[in-house]
């Protein structure tokens, strides 16, 4: 009998400008990164995303 597969993944965060979010979560989605989290950043104008993605196998 065999495991299922374990799902690995890589994390990222990156600044998230409040006047341009839509264009920069699209960006990250294109790319296979599912946002997860939003924090406040350093100013209200700043916030933090988080996201991940499922690793790539090789």
């Amino acid at each position: 009998m065999t495991s299922p597969a374990v799902t690995r993944w890589e994390y990222l965060n990156a600044p998230l400008l409040i006047h341009n979010t839509k264009a920069i979560l699209d960006n990250f989605g294109r790319d296979g990164w599912e946002l997860v989290s939003v924090v406040p950043g350093a100013t209200p104008e700043n916030l933090i995303a988080f996201f991940k993605r499922p690793v790539q196998q090789s």
